[in-house]
């Protein structure tokens, strides 16, 4: 398959692409790096993309950002730094990208497990990945062609001395069982589903 991996240079995004880049062509791209670069967060930004690289087989989005900060402290801009990048930026992924994907071809998005167990401090990234479930799920009533899912795990091993201090009491998971999970929505048959990884 000919894959467009969004945010192929990250934590997990690079674990993702050395497992699929076994069995699929991979076009890497992101905000900064990648083998295309473009802006997640401008519409025409995702269209020229698209143009650029021609009909997928499968879009995978492990991309977006979200502020982490105490509720009382959150501003209303903050709100939407999490809702312009993560959220509406995997939208338009599936808004736009869904013309340029082949029949029966895939999107998978990132959530996260602050949807379903949030912390402290973590309101704005909370929202963002409970909105991307309900999008996923109802969006998918509509697409007959093209299968829509999204991966929500938990912190992994690879970043957990970094966001530890977010997520008292989890046990970091092994890379390898977050990469099955996009595995299972790009070469599965699932759709509509919200893959959760947890220990």
């Amino acid at each position: 398959m000919k894959i467009l991996l969004v945010g192929g240079k990250g934590t997990i995004g690079k674990k993702v692409k050395e497992r699929l880049e076994l069995n699929h062509q991979v076009i890497i791209a992101g905000k900064n790096s990648g083998d295309i670069t473009f802006n997640l967060e401008e519409s025409i930004s995702i269209k020229k993309l698209f143009d650029t690289i021609g009909q997928v087989d499968a879009i995978v989005s492990i991309a977006g950002e979200a502020k982490w900060d105490r509720f009382e402290n959150l501003t209303e801009d903050d709100y939407y730094i999490g809702i312009r990048s993560k959220l509406m930026g995997q939208v338009n992924l599936v808004r736009i990208g869904k013309d340029y994907l082949s029949k029966g071809g895939s999107i998978t998005l990132t959530s996260g497990i602050l949807a379903d167990e949030p912390e402290f401090m973590t309101t704005s990234a909370a929202m963002v990945n409970g909105a991307i479930h309900s999008f996923v799920k109802a969006v998918t009533l509509e697409l007959d062609t093209i299968r829509v899912n999204v991966v929500c795990a938990d912190v992994v091993e690879d970043s957990f001395e970094k966001y530890k201090i977010f997520f008292p009491g989890h046990t970091p998971l092994p890379m390898n069982k977050i990469v099955n999970g996009y595995i299972k929505c790009i070469e599965g048959k699932i759709r509509g589903e919200i893959v959760r990884i947890k220990e």
